[in-house]
């Protein structure tokens, strides 16, 4: 179970898993401190993902952004109510629970929370997937058994309650062996639903929405049986 750290600068917090804790350093959320060793991902998200490949470490960083109009006066504050609502601290114990359970998701390494006033900023650190690529690089280039496995996947999640607020085709990442679900942040878990459920529905529909975007402005003629094929596995028993 991860572990709270405190910084030394006022107001810093840190929650470290286990694993990680005899190790920990607060300079592993500085971009800074990271040098040549860190660059910026670029596939999906809005610029605030980073990946870090230094001796035997192969991690990812994510810094937490508002969106919309907001973000043009408020870029990365969130309002502090406690540490029970801190965003990158909810999205790191969701990612070890969901770990724990068997589903495909990357480790979590540690999540920070910076207090600047009556704000806070956060940042997340997982471990990257090696051999991967975004379900939005490939879409095209996939065949009816992948997407048939991806949907299976999202199967399973959905199975056991979690809600993924933000199910796109850049937050589904590919290899050869596996499929996998990232970015957790603003996720929940519900109690045991029926299949028809209408959250299950509408974040069905969410991925729908993110394929169809990639397909414009030249729309796909096998869309539609692309996106069959990937039901078949969401509803396989």
């Amino acid at each position: 179970m991860a572990g709270i750290v405190q910084g030394q600068d006022p107001g810093s917090q840190y929650l470290v898993c286990e694993d990680y804790l005899p190790r920990f350093s607060p300079c592993w959320f500085s971009d800074a401190f990271w040098g040549a060793s860190i660059e910026p991902v670029t596939s999906g998200g809005r610029g605030s993902a980073w990946f870090i490949s230094d001796n035997d470490r192969s991690w990812v960083l994510r810094h937490y952004l508002r969106g919309g109009a907001v973000s043009r006066l408020n870029a990365d504050r969130f309002l502090f109510v406690g540490t029970s609502r801190v965003r990158s601290f909810n999205e790191l114990r969701l990612l070890e629970d969901l770990a724990r359970e068997g589903l495909p998701v990357p480790e979590p390494i540690a999540a920070s929370c910076i207090q600047v006033g009556l704000f806070y900023r956060a940042s997340i650190l997982i471990k990257r997937i090696p051999g991967v690529t975004t379900m939005g690089e490939r879409f095209f280039d996939l065949t009816a058994s992948e997407l048939e496995k991806i949907g299976s996947v999202v199967r399973r999640f959905h199975d056991l309650g979690v809600y993924h607020s933000d199910l796109n085709c850049f937050n589904i990442l590919i290899n050869d062996e596996s499929v996998y679900l990232i970015d957790f942040d603003k996720c929940r878990r519900y109690e045991s639903s029926p299949q028809n459920a209408i959250w299950k529905t509408k974040n069905l529909d969410r991925l729908k929405r993110s394929i169809d975007k990639i397909c414009l402005p030249a729309s796909s003629e096998d869309l539609p049986a692309r996106w069959q094929s990937l039901l078949e596995g969401y509803r396989a028993d």
